[in-house]
Formats: structure tokens, C-alpha cells, sequence
């Protein structure tokens, strides 16, 4: 089933923010990953937000997700991140819960 990476991403250092997003896109794309959004300015709407950009990346599953989250290629852009680069990452399964529908 189809799951996802939401990230918010501030970028402290923009030199090391683009050899992270370098590394990390190479990464993604190695383990099957697609790109959604990748927007610079998310506008809150309610609550509070405090990071200036969020990603969403799509993977056939939750399982592969993982996979790509401990794998070499992306420890080395965590590395490269670190101290420069703000993450805040969560995983997502696609399916709606138990018992929700959408009315039609």
C-alpha cells in the first residue's frame, strides 16, 4: 500500500542545504521514491507552523520507506545535514483508517 514521508525542512545553512537535498533526492529515487510536493513556502492555516518548507514523498510501502530511511545512501545525507539542516520526518501508510469513508 502506497506510504509516505512528510518532512519539514528548515535550512540553516544553504550550502549544506543543497548538498543534503543533492544526496537525499538521489536516495529517494534509488529506493523508489517519487516526489509529491517540495514547496519553500507551506502557508499555515491553523496552529502553528514553524518550518519553511515541507516535503512529501511517496513509496510503494511502508516497509520501503524504512528501507531508504536506514540505508547508506541517506545516513550519508543525515551526515551532511546535521547541525545545518532542520528535519522533522514522519511516515504515513496511504489507506484511510478502519471504518472512514469518504462521502461521494
Amino acid at each position: 500500500m502506497p506510504s509516505y514521508a512528510i518532512v519539514n525542512v528548515d535550512v540553516l545553512d544553504d550550502e549544506a542545504g543543497l548538498a543534503y537535498a543533492s544526496v537525499a533526492q538521489k536516495s529517494v529515487l534509488s529506493y523508489g521514491g517519487r516526489y509529491l510536493v517540495a514547496g519553500p513556502t507551506p502557508e499555515p492555516v491553523e496552529g502553528t507552523w514553524d518550518s519553511s518548507r515541507i516535503v512529501v514523498i511517496e513509496f510503494p510501502d511502508l516497509g520501503q520507506i524504512r528501507k531508504w530511511y536506514d540505508s547508506p545512501e541517506y545516513r550519508q545525507a543525515r551526515e551532511i545535514r546535521e547541525g545545518k539542516v532542520r528535519v522533522g520526518m514522519l511516515f504515513v501508510e496511504g489507506a484511510p483508517p478502519e471504518g472512514f469513508s469518504v462521502p461521494s
